[in-house]
């Protein structure tokens, strides 16, 4: 078997596959005509927080999860497209130009998605914490962002797994496993692009942070909204 390197830190996986879950989750609990509304909720908050880590992840965490560390230029991108084009191989220990666009273009998304579920009312079976806050005019808008971002979400994932589609039996790699394993073969990677550890004691704090935070927002911070009849 041959020698494997570390490149993506366990925090890291267990958000991503959170992510996909709590998408998924959101998704199905939207369709079920108000009967999962509460469970659609929980799922919104908890979006909120794998935000909330990831973003603050991608500034602590170990190199492959920083923002500077893969965030592409333009140039990158060129040179990338380049090589696809030419059918050259183009060595991205992380990820590749366009999978970081995929990656900052996801968390813009589902914060839209997220965050504008908690001024938005159904008229049937619930409101978000934060409805009748602002202004009728801002709580249209969030509901139009609400009700349409989703269906771009949605694309951006079929562009993705398209992505990993392409990747496994064109370019014959495999980029589901390192995102389970972390690990990547060292005929892939080079030793000095390895990680030395997956810092778990900072992400535990960072994650107990992040989780007091979304309870703040969405329980203790949420403005009690005067009905007048």
């Amino acid at each position: 078997m041959s020698k494997q390197y570390l490149i993506w830190d366990l925090p890291l996986r267990i958000f991503h596959w959170l992510f996909v879950i709590t998408i998924a989750g959101a998704w199905y609990t939207s369709e079920q005509e108000g009967e999962l509304i509460d469970y659609h909720m929980i799922f919104g908050y908890v979006a909120i927080g794998l935000l909330v880590f990831r973003i603050s992840w991608g500034v602590v965490g170990p190199k492959h999860a920083r923002f500077r560390q893969f965030f592409p230029s333009t140039t990158t991108l060129i040179n990338y497209v380049k090589c696809i084009k030419q059918k050259k191989s183009y060595y991205t220990p992380g990820h590749n130009p366009l999978g970081s666009l995929m990656v900052v273009l996801m968390i813009v998304l589902i914060s839209l998605q997220a965050v504008s579920g908690l001024f938005i009312d159904d008229d049937i079976f619930s409101s978000g914490p934060y409805y009748g806050s602002i202004a009728p005019a801002s709580e249209k808008v969030m509901s139009f962002l609400h009700h349409n971002v989703f269906d771009i979400m949605i694309i951006s994932i079929l562009l993705h797994l398209l992505a990993i589609a392409y990747y496994w039996k064109i370019k014959k790699e495999n980029l589901v496993s390192p995102m389970i394993t972390g690990k990547k073969n060292a005929s892939d990677v080079k030793k000095v692009d390895a990680i030395a550890s997956s810092r778990i004691p900072l992400a535990i704090i960072l994650a107990i942070g992040t989780s007091l935070f979304v309870y703040w927002l969405v329980i203790i911070n949420a403005p009690i909204i005067e009905e007048f009849y």
